[in-house]
């Protein structure tokens, strides 16, 4: 007779290996593993402008598409992963990017086009 408590499931050894160790979680941009420390939510079209859908990317990826675009841009054209890879910026952050640990951490600042300068 079962004893009281106890759960009567059974799993054989491939599904209960993907209960213990989930996949990682992977960057829509630079497709690195995203550490929990370094995850961000990326509003593919800004809230400030209606967008509810997100992506999880690491935070520098997330930084880099806002110091390189203003909102209305996100908003108008770059408002799916495939149409950011399309920018040669954020190609070449990418290339770069892609070479760094996946925790990697650096500070972001606007850019020259978006400062006015």
């Amino acid at each position: 007779m079962p004893r009281k408590g106890l759960s009567h499931r059974y799993y054989d050894d491939d599904s209960s290996a993907s209960i213990l160790s989930p996949q990682p979680e992977l960057c829509a941009l630079c497709q690195r593993e995203i550490p929990a420390s370094q995850r961000d939510l990326h509003h593919l079209t800004p809230k400030s402008k209606g967008g509810r859908s997100t992506i999880a990317l690491h935070r520098i990826c997330h930084r880099q598409i806002h110091a390189l675009f203003t909102e209305t841009e996100l908003a108008r054209r770059l408002n799916n992963i495939d149409s950011l890879l399309q920018e040669a910026p954020i190609q070449r952050f990418v290339l770069w990017v892609k070479r760094k640990p996946a925790g990697f951490a650096l500070r972001t600042s606007k850019s020259s086009r978006l400062r006015g300068d």
